[in-house]
């Protein structure tokens, strides 16, 4: 389809991407998911070519382009060819903000110029063993002592949990305050008492490095707190909805891809001595995908828009999040079924498509907890 939320700098900002993913990433990307982990030097590649934290300002590295739409092309030539290893998106969409909104200008001038670059990865540390979409109900704790705090805790299911070098973690340095006393701490590669668990194996998502961290009385330098103290609740609940468009974005673009292997399959594959979609069963299955896929598209757009205009809602996020993955989840598995035996072989890009697409719905927020969003906006 034709989309119109596109300029021709967006189209040779695409062009120069697909180049780099084709050349770069997808040749390696299965050598990658048998390692567990991407080199770091794809990192230093997506930095030297300008893909990483564009929306930082040039002064501090970075391309100086307040535009989510470059973060967007991004994400959709990564899914274009199923890259899903490289915790690129992680990075610019949902880390990077909490570094422009909330950073010192010390920390800036600090961290910013290495997140461009790709020197420095960074995660974000929020899920806990017994704690996962309540925030509220985190035990990680953080005690100011003079210059420091002294954090302890254990985060797991880390995105880019192995090779991060600075980590957001979330953590309650007032206890009694509820999610008034959560803050955010970078906590840096190398700080004493801060461990890695095992990379850990998941379903799908293979290439992607997502590990447990533990803190045992990690002195945390007081300049490394990110904003001010006690704000980090309403500084999550701010930045979640960009968060949650980026989910969707992934969604739609998988969806597309899956579609477009699958119409390919179906015109090439025959049965009873004619392609298989031929038969009017197939048809009718692939014209109503294209037509929920047409449908997401146009909406996942529209708030693509309205985040850059800063209008975006946290109830419009959770629509589109927890709308496109559950799509997606159908989509792809209806994709397989018309693949027949072949769909269920992994060196079919649609099987390693249907296991990574089965966290959708689950991170950034499950369905059930963005529909409770959405149910509570209505004033219930």
């Amino acid at each position: 389809m034709h989309r119109n939320i596109f300029t021709k700098e967006h189209d040779m900002f695409r062009d120069a991407v697909r180049r780099f993913v084709n050349q770069e990433i997808a040749p390696h990307h299965e050598e990658w998911e048998k390692a567990g982990i991407v080199p770091r030097d794809i990192w230093l590649k997506a930095g030297e070519y300008g893909f990483l934290c564009m929306d930082v300002p040039e002064e501090y590295g970075g391309g100086g382009i307040e535009d989510f739409r470059y973060n967007v092309i991004f994400t959709e030539e990564l899914m274009r060819v199923g890259a899903t290893g490289p915790g690129f998106g992680l990075h610019n969409d949902v880390n990077m903000p909490y570094f422009l909104s909330y950073a010192t200008e010390e920390q800036k001038q600090r961290w910013l110029p290495k997140m461009c670059s790709g020197e420095m990865i960074t995660a974000i540390g929020m899920t806990e063993p017994n704690a996962g979409s309540d925030l509220a109900g985190i035990k990680t704790t953080a005690v100011r002592q003079g210059n420091h705090y002294i954090l302890n805790g254990q985060k797991t299911f880390i995105t880019n949990g192995i090779l991060s070098d600075a980590v957001i973690v979330v953590a309650k340095t007032d206890p009694e305050a509820g999610h008034r006393g959560i803050s955010l701490l970078i906590v840096e590669r190398g700080m004493e008492g801060f461990e890695r668990g095992r990379n850990l194996e998941k379903i799908g998502l293979k290439a992607q490095d997502t590990a447990e961290l533990y803190f045992n009385n990690v002195k945390v330098p007081a300049n490394n707190l990110l904003g001010d103290e006690g704000q980090g609740f309403i500084y999550l609940m701010s930045q979640l909805p960009q968060e949650r468009l980026s989910v969707a974005v992934i969604a739609v673009a998988a969806c597309e891809a899956a579609l477009e292997m699958t119409i390919q399959y179906c015109k090439e594959r025959t049965a009873f001595g004619r392609p298989i979609g031929k038969f009017q069963n197939t048809r009718f299955k692939l014209a109503e995908m294209k037509t929920e896929t047409e449908i997401a598209r146009v909406f996942v757009d529209r708030c693509i828009m309205e985040l850059n205009a800063g209008k975006l809602t946290a109830e419009e996020a959770a629509m589109a999040k927890w709308w496109t993955t559950e799509l997606q989840k159908r989509l792809v598995d209806q994709c397989l079924q018309l693949h027949g035996g072949y769909g269920y072989m992994l060196e079919y890009p649609i099987a390693r498509l249907y296991l990574d697409t089965r966290v959708q719905t689950i991170y950034a927020g499950t369905t059930e907890i963005m529909k409770e969003i959405i149910g509570r906006s209505l004033g219930f």
